[in-house]
């Protein structure tokens, strides 16, 4: 596996284990959605810097995106699809 597959696996791995969405890491990292997006479908090619940036972000140290896959992992499953908040139900009068 390429290095940039393997960044790719393992910041999509970390992100979805914590239930966070790629919107949310991407605000609180300081860089664009669409830009982690191609991260994780390596696309992208990201600064040193900014992984820095994410790993902060993610609470985890730098190497844990350089971790090589077990053999046979499969792809995540994604987190349930919607940038919007749930509205509430009850309306105010």
């Amino acid at each position: 596996m390429k290095s940039r597959a393997i960044v790719a696996w393992n910041v999509r791995r970390i992100r979805v284990d914590r239930g966070i969405s790629q919107e949310i890491l991407a605000y609180e990292a300081g860089i664009d959605r669409s830009y982690m997006s191609g991260l994780e479908r390596q696309s992208k090619n990201p600064t040193i810097d900014l992984l820095e940036r994410i790993a902060e972000t993610l609470d985890v140290h730098l190497s844990e995106f350089f971790v090589q896959p077990p053999k046979g992992a499969t792809a995540f499953k994604t987190l349930p699809k919607g940038r919007k908040q749930a509205r509430s139900r009850h309306r105010k009068k």
